[in-house]
């Protein structure tokens, strides 16, 4: 599959004129098509709801984008939480999913009316504490150890992850709950990160569902909704296959239909809690060769670093790589193209065959839309970028400035040193 910008080099000489390199910046256009299609996926559902994982990319322009599209978000911090009802989202159109979490998280959720999805046994405790009584809607999520397991290997190893209830747990845990007073129950899992499989979320529904049917059966609780959480992937690398959102949808319903129907749990809700699928694709870093450097290997060093896209640096992840202008010149250049942070691992490639590049060349890096900007930070002194919508008209807007040296001392005690350069 060839990845093409959904960019061009015109526009973005028009771009950096207003916003200087480098900056991230999103398809408005590709986001919406993109949330339409997964509503239509699971439309067989009257209840689905997909809830935008904010950690993926807190913008609140960005998530009033998902909302008119009929999202609600998924948050995992008071301040997920705090940016969920600025943008109007109430209610059950908030699902709370943390771990570890502090009290005071706790007690926003439950002002929100936010939907509550337990990570731990120990908590159903802590949280009738601090709201003074549980919510009639509660949610366990779910943790089935082990290794999971599909046709073409093992995904992931869920017994090593800090997270959820073990299946002894669940049962447990929805008793209690309906001792003290819970009427609606959800189930959620997450057992998978970035699947390339169209197998990944019809695999982890069949778990659920039958969890479902046995808890319903051994607590007479009325579940209502189960949540897939996330784990649908992108194809990052161009030789990798997208995942078909269609024929996921309809392999959740083959399930459903197998399962739950049977069951008498024909209502219950799906929701899903996607971030990676749904605005990854749909950023761009946007970045300018700076300079080259010619020793034991061929560098194109560029104005972005891993403060700005941490995952190849930290996870040694492919981004491609477009040069604008240059998309149908030939690869026969090998370069490492590299950030200036005091790291060796700060790389956005290494050994990329690409076209040959020129100092003042923009490239394009693809797939920034979800855990780009959101995991940067400010190592060597280095400052956050700037976001930029671009709209369906085609117009830009800026959605977040870039950082300034102010905005990075502003938090500590420097009353009268920097006041040459803050003033």
């Amino acid at each position: 599959m060839k990845k093409i910008p959904f960019v061009t080099k015109e526009q973005l000489e028009q771009i950096v004129k207003a916003y200087p390199t480098p900056f991230h910046i999103y398809d408005e256009k590709g986001i919406r098509e993109n949330a339409r299609k997964v509503y239509k996926a699971f439309s067989w559902n009257k209840g689905f709801k997909e809830y935008f994982a904010v950690k993926a990319t807190p913008n609140p322009i960005l998530l009033k984008i998902l909302q008119e599209e009929g999202c609600g978000t998924d948050c995992s911090s008071l301040t997920e939480l705090m940016m969920s009802d600025a943008c109007g989202f109430s209610g059950h159109d908030i699902m709370f999913s943390s771990n570890d979490t502090p009290a005071e998280d706790f007690e926003l959720a439950g002002r929100l009316g936010a939907l509550i999805n337990l990570d731990d046994i120990t908590h159903i405790d802590f949280v009738e504490k601090i709201l003074g009584r549980l919510p009639e809607t509660m949610s366990c999520r779910y943790n089935t150890g082990g290794q999971f397991q599909l046709s073409n290997g093992i995904m992931d190893t869920p017994g090593e992850a800090k997270y959820g209830f073990t299946r002894e747990q669940m049962t447990e845990g929805f008793k209690i709950m309906k001792e003290k007073g819970v009427k609606h129950f959800g189930i959620h899992a997450f057992l998978a990160s970035n699947t390339k499989t169209n197998e990944y979320y019809p695999a982890l529904a069949r778990i659920l569902f039958k969890t479902a049917v046995e808890l319903k059966e051994e607590t007479g609780a009325s579940i209502e909704f189960i949540n897939l959480s996330g784990g649908v992937g992108i194809p990052y690398h161009p030789d990798e296959e997208p995942n078909d959102i269609l024929a996921i949808g309809e392999g959740v319903r083959q399930a459903y239909e197998e399962i739950l129907v049977p069951a008498g749990m024909d209502n219950v809700a799906i929701y899903t809690e996607m971030g990676r699928f749904m605005l990854g694709p749909y950023g761009h870093l946007i970045t300018r060769a700076i300079h080259e450097k010619h020793t034991y290997k061929e560098y194109i060093g560029v104005d972005a670093c891993a403060c700005n896209l941490m995952r190849p640096a930290m996870y040694g992840a492919y981004h491609h790589i477009t040069v604008a202008g240059k998309e149908d010149a030939p690869c026969d250049h090998k370069y490492d193209v590299t950030g200036s942070l005091c790291e060796n691992n700060d790389k956005f490639a290494v050994d990329r065959m690409l076209p040959k590049i020129d100092k003042g060349d923009l490239l394009i890096i693809h797939d920034t839309g979800a855990h780009g900007f959101s995991m940067g930070y400010n190592y060597n002194g280095k400052l956050r970028s700037a976001e930029i919508l671009l709209k369906e008209d085609g117009t830009t807007r800026l959605i977040r400035r870039a950082e300034t040296p102010k905005d990075y001392f502003a938090t500590l005690d420097v009353t009268g040193l920097m006041d040459k350069y803050l003033n």
